[in-house]
Order: C-alpha cells, then sequence, then structure tokens
C-alpha cells in the first residue's frame, strides 16, 4: 500500500535530486566542450517524454536511463557520461527523461524508456540501450521488451551496477549507499502491487528466457548490495548464449565510478570501445 508517509518522502526525493546527486562532478573527463544538448519530445504510449539528444538524430545512437531508484527524475545526472560516450565512442548519446515515481508507478517507466529507444531506432540507425543502477534494469528491461514485440534490435545493452531484482529484498547489514529501507521504500511507491515485482519487466533476473539478447556489458561493484543481481545475470545471460563482458570494480560501493579515479577511466574506456564497436552491426 502506498502510505502518505512513503509518498512524502518519495515526493522529496524526486524534488531534490538536482540539489543532492553530485557524484559525476569528478568524472568529466572528456565532452565537456560539446554543445548543450537538445530537447526532444518523443512519442511513447502515454504521451510524449522529453529526451536530451547529443549530437545528430539518425546516426548511430546509445539511449541513456538514468539511474535515481525510480524516485528521481533528473536525467542531468548522468550529464558527465552522455557527453563522455558522445565524444568518445562517436555516437549520439539520447537522456531519456522518463517520469518516476511518486507521481507514477510500474510500468509506465519501463513502457517510457522502451518506447523512447524504439522512437530512436525508427531515426535509422543502430542503438545501444544502457543505463546505471535503476537505469540499468530499466535498459535490461528495454531489451526484453524489444525482443519480446519484435520492436528493434539493440547493439549492445550496457548494464552499470544494475537493480535487476526487486522481488528480493537487500541484503541487511551495517553500512552501504543501497539499503533495505530504499528498496522497501521503492517497492511500496514504484511498485505496490508485489505480484508485478517478480514481472521479467520489472525483474530481468526473473525472466525465464534470456535467448535472443543483444550483447552485455555488465559493470559491478564489489561492496555494492546489487552486485548478486549483475553477476547473477551475467551467469544467466551467458547460459542463454549471449555475449557478455563483465567488470567489477574492486573495493567500490554502488557509485562505482567515483571509488578511483584512475579505475574509471579505465571502466569508462572500455564502454566508450564496446558501445563505438557495436555501433555499426556486422
Amino acid at each position: 500500500m502506498r502510505r502518505p508517509t512513503d509518498l512524502a518522502a518519495a515526493a522529496m526525493m524526486h524534488a531534490s535530486a538536482r540539489f543532492t546527486v553530485r557524484y559525476g562532478e569528478d568524472l568529466q573527463f572528456s565532452g565537456r566542450d560539446l554543445p548543450d544538448p537538445v530537447r526532444v519530445r518523443v512519442p511513447t504510449r502515454y504521451g510524449k517524454v522529453p529526451v536530451l539528444v547529443y549530437g545528430d538524430l539518425g546516426r548511430p545512437a546509445y539511449v541513456h536511463l538514468h539511474g535515481g531508484a525510480w524516485l528521481m527524475r533528473y536525467p542531468a545526472m548522468d550529464d558527465f557520461w552522455c557527453r563522455y560516450l558522445a565524444a568518445e565512442a562517436g555516437v549520439t548519446v539520447v537522456n531519456v527523461d522518463f517520469r518516476a515515481g511518486p507521481y507514477v508507478t510500474y510500468p509506465v517507466a519501463q513502457h517510457e524508456a522502451h518506447d523512447a529507444a524504439a522512437w530512436v531506432a525508427g531515426q535509422g540507425a543502430p542503438v545501444a540501450v544502457g543505463g546505471f543502477s535503476s537505469g540499468g534494469g530499466l535498459a535490461a528491461s528495454v531489451c526484453l521488451q524489444a525482443r519480446d514485440q519484435g520492436t528493434f534490435v539493440p547493439t549492445l545493452q550496457v548494464l552499470g551496477v544494475p537493480a535487476l531484482d526487486v522481488a528480493a529484498s537487500v541484503p541487511q547489514g551495517p553500512s552501504g549507499m543501497i539499503s533495505s529501507s530504499l528498496r522497501d521504500l521503492v517497492r511500496r511507491v514504484y511498485f505496490p502491487d508485489p505480484a508485478s515485482r517478480s514481472e521479467p519487466y520489472a525483474s530481468p533476473v526473473l525472466a525465464e528466457d534470456l535467448g535472443g539478447l543483444p550483447p552485455a556489458v555488465v559493470l559491478t561493484a564489489e561492496l555494492d548490495a546489487l552486485r548478486h543481481d549483475g553477476r547473477r545475470y551475467v551467469d544467466l545471460l551467458r547460459a542463454a548464449g549471449v555475449e557478455v563482458l563483465h567488470d567489477e570494480t574492486p573495493g567500490a560501493d554502488h557509485y562505482f565510478l567515483s571509488a578511483d579515479l584512475s579505475r574509471a577511466r579505465q571502466t569508462m574506456a572500455l564502454v566508450a570501445e564496446e558501445v563505438r564497436r557495436r555501433a555499426v552491426p556486422v
């Protein structure tokens, strides 16, 4: 049940994200000189949603889905990442401003993310999909939806510290960036129907069939409470015959790129190379 206190807490997270999220400030390694992204409104089954476009549509593209526990609506939190990929991978990056809780519930964000990515693919160029945290879960969901509905074929999925199993509780622990209380809040606010949490578009790791999905880059962090989601998905994808590149940052929690800037440069370069290599599929 969506309790008033939960809705108030989620609304505060939603509204304050632009003032509280600062993890990308030290990660602006490339692309700072690029023009500001162009805001475009694209059609979805719920109406038009904005996307921020870094580059020109019609070129090979990377559709990005930001994190924020499905409760924050602030795509600019990953501006550093979008600029980096646009500059280093040579693709157009489309950062989707999908709606989030407490103002919508599952599956709105999942559907809007898919529909926006399908619209980008409809511009006539290859499209990769990726995201961080809840956005990584959205990216995995988009790939499942695209396969099931035959809407488009992503060239790559980039899943950064992804949240892939909202049916499970986060392991209890004395510390950590992702807490059991946050997971419980997310489930009560954005996934209020307990049965929906086990659906594959909500929890991709629970999908019965992962065959036919695009190649994946899965990024996990050694100390992250969500690392089990990523590791398990790697095993399941490989068992289904999907090509996977798995990279785990040692000694890092959920904000894995901020733990060691030298290591972050390596990780980001690895992803950019994979995005570039897959930009035009053979």
